[in-house]
């Protein structure tokens, strides 16, 4: 296990700054986060620690040993890749054990951890099958096997579960996990998916063009984002242009509500952010709750246990709603929608 520092970071290809001035500590045996969208750094930042990219500025350091400049293969990490890169004409057995013939581990042990390594992600029965033979999350367990065998400092994952359905996405998500904490192993975990993120990490920094926009837990990161853009990718908020008229009152579409104006601060723009599942609605025939706001149903998808709907306020913005799926609203539906006070005004 290791503790990663990673300080003042700069990667640039060729005119292109994709890493800019970029700060972080993983903690030692944490599962660790990197989430955001596509072309935010967080690939090239995991291929930095690797030891495939390197820096034009700043260090990497693993505990009290500078590796930025050290090669990958010395660097002692596993790496699990989205597309698994076993090796096509060798067994199971083979490539779990590839990376410990190669550092000459004798042949009893090296037999006795490839072994413990495939009973570990269920796989000892399939030992001398080939990747060609197997499914999708089974090559995935090998992909995991090869980088645990090898007892890595640190642990690093590349959006290893995007080839994946949905149901053996949730499994093996659970499998990994079980595995880090039972390994303790500092790992750094890629994904745009922010439920992954979420049900997975200890902590999450949230990237935004080369940048750590919120770097945090995942509750407060969900409950207390720092920005619009947080809020709306960890989640997905409803976010509506308000102005503070007084301390812990705003006008919303021509209506003041109650909510927590702590965190908006400064002259600019100011949104609240309201989750969906922290709306109610109400038909508009009923007195008028508190803190309400007049709305229009202009949509509902039925999902089960619950129903999604759209809501149109006055000034024609859109919100969506998560209600009770037996709830018999239907679009035209004139309503209140009612806003908790602990809903939060935020800078942009």
């Amino acid at each position: 296990m290791s503790t990663i520092r990673v300080q003042n970071l700069v990667k640039r290809f060729e005119q292109q700054t994709v890493l800019q001035d970029l700060n972080l500590t993983i903690p030692e045996g944490s599962f660790f986060t990197l989430l955001g969208p596509s072309g935010c750094g967080k690939t090239t930042l995991l291929r930095c620690i690797a030891g495939f990219n390197e820096p034009d500025l700043g260090s990497i350091w693993f505990d009290e040993d500078d590796i930025t400049r050290v090669p990958a293969y010395q660097r002692n990490i596993g790496m699990v890749f989205q597309d698994y890169a076993l090796f096509p004409d060798k067994s199971v057995r083979d490539n779990v054990a590839y990376g410990l013939k190669a550092r000459k581990v004798a042949r009893d042990e090296l037999t006795a951890r490839v072994d413990e390594a495939l009973e570990l992600v269920g796989l000892k029965a399939l030992a001398e099958r080939y990747p060609a033979q197997m499914s999708g999350g089974q090559r995935q367990r090998v992909a995991l096997a090869r980088a645990l065998v090898i007892k890595p400092r640190v642990l690093l994952m590349d959006e290893p579960l995007s080839n994946l359905d949905a149901k053996l996405r949730l499994s093996m998500r659970d499998m990994i996990r079980d595995l880090q904490r039972q390994a303790r192993i500092t790992t750094v975990f890629v994904t745009h998916d922010q439920e992954e993120a979420l049900a997975m990490s200890d902590q999450i920094a949230v990237m935004q063009s080369g940048r750590i926009a919120q770097m945090d837990t995942p509750e407060a990161l969900y409950s207390q984002p720092v920005s619009a853009y947080v809020a709306d990718f960890v989640g997905s908020a409803n976010l509506l242009e308000v102005e503070q008229v007084a301390q812990s009152v705003v006008s919303v579409a021509g209506q003041q509500l109650i909510v927590d104006t702590r965190d908006a601060t400064g002259d600019g723009l100011r949104k609240l952010v309201l989750r969906a599942e922290d709306l109610s609605l109400q038909a508009r025939s009923q007195v008028q709750p508190d803190n309400a706001l007049p709305v229009t149903l202009t949509g509902r998808q039925y999902l089960g246990a619950k129903a999604l709907c759209r809501v149109a306020l006055d000034n024609d913005e859109v919100l969506q709603v998560d209600v009770p799926g037996l709830q018999t609203f239907q679009p035209g539906d004139a309503l209140w929608l009612t806003v908790p006070q602990t809903s939060r005004v935020i800078s942009q």
